[in-house]
């Protein structure tokens, strides 16, 4: 999932290389990523923020972050690369078990009599290279290739989204390094994965075909016409103020149908009105009430 994980710092932080970053221009900074992505900076994030802006001040030719911040406030171009640059993608297939668990034991079985009548719909907000959605895939693809054969036909798709336009390239993209797909349990991994050049892995085209991958910025307009089965929207809130997590949680319930379920990560919770609609049903784990 995209997030901004930035460690301590200084009130002027340039222990590195590249200029110092002071307050003013770190209270700039922090300001555009709250406009932007709704992601909360804090003082303490200063250290990180001078090391990956500083790459962005060398390849402009600039020699401070003054200049660096009016590049920003007047280049549109510039203003997304920074924010995809505070961003930090941290991810691994089947990341927080419990939750795959769940989706295969409880929603899947639910899903597979669904798409006889209905379209299904399952969204992975935050996507970041897509570890999560093909672990989603591999889940409703089954164990071997023959379980595969009732998404034969049907109308299923998943939905990858995120807001860096790297990572969504290597969701569509779908080719991972021998160590990260040996985080998938082995009888997915011999169903669904297959070598590539290189020495890589790329995950199998029966699993690519399921996902379309798109950039989104989740607090700006949704294209989405449909309500979806289930989302998951996880380790992406934690770095938002309480305001924009309830913005975001409200949006996304909105998006359920009712009895689709919302999968969130291990350190958040759910707020405002979205904790009056949703119900717990497993460890981070809810599921929409009533007709809304």
């Amino acid at each position: 999932m995209t997030t901004a994980t930035l460690p301590d710092g200084a009130d002027v932080a340039g222990s590195g290389s590249g200029p110092p970053l002071a307050a003013a221009e770190f209270a700039a900074i922090a300001t555009i990523m709250q406009s932007d992505a709704r992601i909360h900076l804090t003082d303490i994030k200063k250290t990180l923020v001078h090391g990956r802006l500083s790459r962005r001040l060398r390849m402009h030719g600039l020699a401070n972050f003054r200049d660096y911040v009016r590049l920003v406030q007047t280049n549109k171009e510039e203003r997304a690369a920074m924010v995809v640059a505070l961003t930090t993608n941290h991810t691994h297939f089947f990341r927080e078990n419990h939750h795959f668990e769940h989706f295969r034991n409880v929603v899947i079985p639910t899903l597979k009599q669904r798409v006889r009548t209905a379209p299904v719909r399952i969204w992975s907000a935050g996507c970041s290279s897509g570890e999560e959605v093909y672990s989603i895939a591999m889940c409703l693809l089954g164990r071997d290739r023959s379980a595969a054969g009732w998404l034969r036909d049907a109308d299923l798709k998943l939905l990858a989204t995120d807001l860096a336009p790297h990572v969504v390239e290597s969701v569509r993209r779908a080719t991972y390094a021998e160590q990260t797909v040996a985080a998938i349990p082995a009888d997915y991994r011999s169903a669904w994965v297959k070598p590539a050049p290189g020495g890589e892995f790329e995950i199998a085209a029966e699993a690519r075909a399921l996902v379309q991958a798109r950039v989104l910025n989740l607090f700006d307009a949704w294209p989405m016409r449909q309500r979806y089965d289930a989302i998951f929207c996880r380790n992406v809130m934690i770095y938002f103020d309480d305001r924009a997590k309830a913005e975001l949680e409200e949006r996304l319930v909105d998006l359920l149908v009712p009895g689709g379920h919302l999968y969130i990560g291990h350190s958040e919770r759910l707020f405002g009105s979205a904790a009056q609609i949703m119900q717990s049903c497993g460890q981070t784990i809810y599921v929409k009430q009533g007709g809304r």
